[in-house]
C-alpha cells in the first residue's frame, strides 16, 4: 500500500468494483457490467502483467489507472507498458491524485524493465492533454490512432 497526504494508492480489489463502475459511468457514460468486471478482475489479477491501481480516500475510490505490461519482439525485446482507464473523480482533480496514480504505475513499469508508457486520449480533452504534457509525455513526435472493432 502506498500512502499520500489524505488518500492512498493501492491495488484494486473486488470490493472496489461497484465504486469503480460508478466512476467510469460518470466519465464515459457507458453502462458497466459488474458481474463481468468481477470475473475479469479475478482472472486478470492472476497475471502480474496486469496492473490495476486506485486512489482511495476514507474508503471511497476517487481515481483509477490500469497498466498492461506487453512483451516485445523488437530490438532487445524490452517490454513496454500500455496505460488505460486513467480517471480521477472531478471533485479530486488538480490535487495530485492523478500524478500519484501515474507515478506508481511508472514505478511498477520501471521495476519490470519497461522501456516506455504508451496510451491514447481524445485530442479535444485540452486539460487532460496539458496534464500529460506537464508530467513529461511528448505528443509532438508521435501520433496515436484508435479503431473500434465493435
Amino acid at each position: 500500500m502506498f500512502s499520500s497526504i489524505d488518500y492512498k494508492i493501492r491495488r484494486i480489489n473486488e470490493s472496489d468494483l461497484e465504486e469503480i463502475a460508478n466512476l467510469y459511468m460518470l466519465f464515459w457514460n457507458d453502462r458497466m457490467n459488474l458481474p463481468k468486471m468481477k470475473q475479469k478482475l479475478a482472472e486478470l489479477s492472476k497475471n502480474s502483467n496486469y496492473i490495476f491501481l486506485c486512489a482511495e480516500k476514507e474508503g471511497e475510490v476517487i481515481g483509477t489507472i490500469q497498466g498492461i505490461i506487453c512483451e516485445e519482439l523488437y530490438g532487445e525485446c524490452v517490454p513496454f507498458l500500455v496505460m488505460e482507464n486513467f480517471i480521477v473523480h472531478e471533485d479530486y482533480r488538480a490535487r495530485g491524485v492523478g500524478r500519484n496514480l501515474l507515478n506508481e504505475l511508472e514505478k511498477i513499469g520501471k521495476e519490470n524493465n519497461c522501456s516506455q508508457i504508451i496510451f491514447i486520449t481524445e485530442t479535444d480533452r485540452e486539460e487532460t492533454v496539458k496534464f500529460y504534457e506537464k508530467v513529461g509525455f511528448n505528443s509532438e513526435s508521435h501520433k496515436g490512432f484508435k479503431k473500434s472493432l465493435k
